[in-house]
């Protein structure tokens, strides 16, 4: 441990900004000026990779040890194993969901049950529900938010407002959950209790709910969507194409029990998808013989390709279509990328050190709470992943908020407020990317409508300005 601290001491802060201003650089080029595609379909994994090899040379520059930026990456790939399998796996749910009827069943029946009136904050409250009871916003939009993104693109809202729907409630349950990983490593980081967390957090979450709802309502009320002739001719279309009926709903009653009875995410999201090439075999027989050759066959392709199911209808036939695991390559290609350039980041020194830098602009007590958001901002943007945008601004700050007399629960908010729920705005962070990846809309579409997810750290720093709520150390 002494000779990592020793190695990363000779690092400069000018230094460090190098592996980033070349990644933003990169990005920034890549996104407006060569739309998307500088280094062809892969160019974010690319350009993290080269700000990677630019980070590895500054810390050989440096003498870092070449074991300690090894044992960092190994960290950082060992944290998203889990995450990786689970992206296969979300791949392979949607293509069995596809097959088997379960997401065509959801379209048909919110089609009939969801009031286009209602729609956007009724898709907020369900996925925050869903959200809170499972504990993740992953699995909240890979199971209900796929299905509220269909019934909303069937009833003509645009996806980017449906998505940002899902997203905000889904971001609300999130952090709220106490089966939540980010709302269990918060406070663990700043040093307080689970339960302390979450009442203290409800503060800042909740108003920001409110605000959220009343504006997708107010939206809501001034969409024009699609009349129900156009409605009836989809219901009778998935009618015709598919066995509906209610027993389909089995399937993801089935996943979301499992996770409330807290049987790991791997094994809820597997048992999904075997339950639902059960279901394709038994009440979609034609549709899985019309992929390949075989039932068997088709259930496979579904799970590991691209399909898609052809109908009447030119906007069903883009909602019926799934890319299977192979889909999700694009977006595990990036998680790796992004946990590469993270773990030599940290191995040599520089998210810790521009953290530090960021404590030595500061010395007021709103000053503390802005330097904590800017700095989980900057770290979901230049290392592209939440945890380390909690982790690494929870142990830097944690003593600067003792200094200033204030409880460990004003840092932990101030994390989640901030860390959590902003990972999912940037298109190269692991959260961006998965949601876009399993919601089909991209981070650019979706932006705007997550309301929640931008509104919350601008709620947190209100309250610090105007010192609401701030709970001092004396006073606990």
């Amino acid at each position: 441990m002494s000779d990592t601290s020793e190695s990363k001491s000779q690092l400069k802060i000018n230094e460090a900004l190098v592996p980033v201003v070349v990644l933003m650089s990169l990005l920034a080029f890549n996104i407006f000026f060569a739309d998307g595609v500088l280094l062809g379909d892969y160019s974010n994994q690319f350009i993290l990779l080269i700000a990677a090899f630019v980070g590895l040379l500054t810390g050989f520059k440096n003498n870092i040890k070449t074991s300690v930026i090894v044992h960092e990456i190994y960290q950082n790939l060992k944290s998203v194993l889990v995450p990786v399998l689970i992206l296969f796996l979300v791949g392979a749910l949607a293509g069995t969901w596809l097959i088997s009827g379960v997401i065509p069943a959801m379209v048909y029946y919110g089609l009939q049950v969801l009031d286009p009136d209602i729609f956007l904050p009724a898709a907020v409250i369900i996925s925050a529900i869903i959200s809170i009871a499972t504990g993740s916003s992953w699995t909240t939009s890979a199971t209900v938010g796929i299905a509220l993104v269909g019934v909303g693109t069937a009833l003509g809202i645009a996806p980017g407002m449906v998505a940002g729907a899902v997203i905000s409630g889904a971001y609300f349950g999130d952090k709220m959950s106490p089966l939540s990983d980010t709302t269990n490593l918060a406070p663990a980081m700043a040093g307080t209790d689970l339960f302390t967390h979450i009442k203290y957090m409800s503060i800042t979450t909740i108003p920001t709910l409110v605000i959220t709802l009343i504006v997708f309502t107010l939206i809501s009320m001034n969409l024009n969507t699609t009349g129900s002739t156009d409605l009836s001719d989809m219901l009778l279309v998935i009618k015709n194409t598919f066995y509906i009926s209610p027993w389909l709903f089995a399937v993801p009653i089935t996943v979301v029990a499992l996770i409330l009875l807290k049987v790991k995410p791997l094994i809820s999201l597997l048992s999904g998808v075997v339950l639902a090439a059960v279901f394709a075999v038994v009440f979609q027989g034609d549709i899985t013989l019309s992929l390949a050759d075989s039932t068997l066959g088709g259930i496979v392709k579904a799970v590991l390709t691209d399909i898609q199911i052809i109908t009447d209808n030119e906007a069903l036939n883009k909602l019926f279509s799934s890319g299977g695991m192979k889909g999700m390559i694009w977006t595990i290609l990036l998680i790796i990328s992004a946990m590469i350039f993270g773990g030599i980041m940290d191995g040599i020194g520089a998210l810790a050190l521009v953290t530090v830098s960021l404590l030595k602009m500061t010395s007021s007590v709103f000053g503390l709470f802005a330097s904590t958001v800017v700095s989980c901002l900057g770290l979901n943007l230049i290392a592209s992943d939440q945890y380390l945008a909690i982790v690494i601004p929870g142990k830097m700050f944690k003593q600067a908020y003792k200094d200033k007399n204030l409880a460990p629960e004003n840092l932990s908010r101030t994390l989640e407020d901030s860390g959590t729920v902003t990972s999912v705005l940037i298109p190269w962070n692991t959260c961006g990317a998965y949601q876009s990846s399993v919601l089909g809309v991209s981070v650019a579409d979706y932006f705007v409508f997550a309301i929640f997810n931008y509104l919350s750290p601008i709620t947190t720093l209100v309250f610090a300005a105007f010192n609401i709520k701030i709970r001092q150390l004396l006073n606990k």
